[in-house]
């Protein structure tokens, strides 16, 4: 799985990359989607897989602080470039005839890399913070990762209790922020799309959101399970479980959901697979 989440995504990126027909803004944010991906991927699960492999578990003050700085970065990424290509669809949709003013190749960049330096801002911020704290007691981590919840539970202080809730909420501020403005454009594009007279017309729009769709439903409702769901006598393992499960399947799903439901992309790559298979045989 850790091994086609990283082949799905690099077919994904040197596709977009090989084919001139896709060279548009929304397959820039595909493939910067893809990229962060592969590095979120990178970030936790060869750990994983090593400590599941092992039966030596420990990781050094360091290594914790680069895992939690890297995970946090890329997730937080993810949701940006989630939120830039929710208004991708809403310019080309509501906004058609302006969409190459507005989505132009240096503001399709700028996005971009504002979404990288948000998510690089909220890793450092969030990582600062946490190992800010004294940790005293138990070292040991219940958890597959360096991950913010559980290292919370292990310091000890005045400040543990205020230091939890602020980084909760800076963490659910940003993800709800990103989720309102995602729901707040395609509230737009359904109103424009229900204006479209003929139900072909309609169904071949709404075709261009459906993968984008789909992957937001993934993500946030695997990360609504996590964080949302009742505390129970299991709360620790059950957590545990299901961010591993998130953090696995997420990445894995979305090449498939991007190459699925996306006829363009979905022909691109068998084109682009096809060259290749023909050039490796002649």
């Amino acid at each position: 799985m850790y091994l086609f989440t990283l082949l799905g995504n690099l077919l994904i990126m040197a596709t977009i990359w090989s084919e001139r027909s896709l060279h548009t803004p929304m397959y820039l944010f595909l493939c910067a989607l893809s990229i962060s991906e592969i590095l979120f991927t990178v970030a936790v699960t060869p750990r994983m897989l090593v400590d599941m492999l092992s039966t030596h578990h420990s990781i050094t003050f360091v290594a914790c602080a680069s895992q939690m700085f890297f995970s946090f970065t890329f997730g937080f990424t993810h949701s940006f470039l989630l939120m830039i290509m929710g208004y991708d669809r809403y310019v080309a949709i509501c906004h058609p005839l302006r969409y190459n003013v507005l989505m132009g190749t240096q503001g399709c960049a700028s996005l971009v890399f504002w979404s990288w330096a948000g998510g690089s801002v909220m890793g450092m911020m969030v990582t600062l913070i946490v190992f800010h704290l004294n940790f005293c007691g138990s070292n040991m981590i219940h958890h597959f990762a360096c991950h913010v919840l559980p290292l919370l539970k292990l310091s000890c202080g005045k400040e543990t209790s205020s230091v939890t809730l602020g980084v909760i909420l800076v963490c659910v501020t940003a993800l709800l922020g990103c989720l309102f403005l995602i729901f707040l454009s395609y509230v737009f594009i359904v109103a424009a799309i229900l204006r479209i007279p003929s139900a072909e017309g309609r169904h071949k729009t709404f075709s261009t959101c459906v993968s984008h769709l789909t992957v937001v439903v993934v993500h946030y409702g695997f990360a609504s399970i996590i964080y949302l769901k009742p505390k129970g006598p299991h709360s620790m393992d059950s957590n545990t479980l299901m961010a591993t499960t998130y953090t696995v399947f997420t990445p894995f799903l979305s090449p498939i959901i991007f190459s699925l439901r996306n006829r363009e992309l979905k022909n691109a790559i068998k084109k682009c697979v096809c060259r290749k298979v023909c050039l490796v045989s002649s």
